[in-house]
């Protein structure tokens, strides 16, 4: 059975993600082979395949861990005993700081989403689509109370704002003129003046 660590080391799944997400970054997931990646963590294939049955696997959880992180944090928001605004804000701006934060997985991720498995396919569409319904329910709590504007759609107020946040990767810099926090402020604030009633 492959060692879980090299010595006091990094965990092996974490090398191996970090390999993959490095290496599909610069060369895309089809011209990245198996090889390489383990090569790049500097352990074994065998060491791969006990942890991740497929470089289909490790494609799947670059992005699984972030949404991950951006549920937790979602429902957590979600779930707070503060008005809804303030948590709808706190979720919008959130969002676009994690996906900054984590910016060559969400591009690897768009760039290359075609190539899982039909079977891995729906498993991250069911993840997104839960992630997105209980954002839209956010919107729809405001709506139903009259605090924000129900003249569009919480669907399309949905789409409008995850349309920005995937766009994120084409055009956001570590060292351009904003910080994340920057963006994700504008972007939050952006979507509450479109609510407003």
């Amino acid at each position: 059975m492959p060692r879980t660590t090299e010595g006091a080391g990094t965990p092996v799944p974490q090398r191996l993600l970090a390999a993959a997400t490095r290496l599909f970054a610069e060369r895309g997931y089809d011209r990245t082979s198996v090889q390489e990646i383990v090569e790049a963590a500097g352990v074994t294939k065998g060491a791969l395949y006990h942890y991740f049955g497929s470089k289909d696997d490790l494609l799947h959880e670059v992005y699984a861990r972030v949404l991950r992180v951006q549920q937790e944090r979602l429902d957590a928001y979600a779930d707070a005993d503060e008005p809804i605004e303030k948590r709808l804000r706190g979720a919008a701006a959130d969002v676009v700081v994690t996906t900054i934060e984590n910016l060559d997985d969400a591009m690897i991720f768009f760039r290359s989403m075609h190539h899982l498995s039909p079977e891995k396919n729906k498993q991250v569409r069911a993840e997104r689509r839960r992630y997105h319904e209980r954002f839209r329910a956010l919107v729809e709590e405001g709506q139903q109370a009259g605090v924000f504007s129900s003249a569009t759609p919480a669907d399309l107020v949905v789409d409008y704002h995850f349309g920005s946040v995937h766009h994120l990767s084409t055009w956001y810099r570590p060292n351009g003129p904003m910080t994340p926090q920057e963006v994700a402020d504008h972007l939050a604030d952006l979507l509450l003046r479109a609510l407003r009633p």
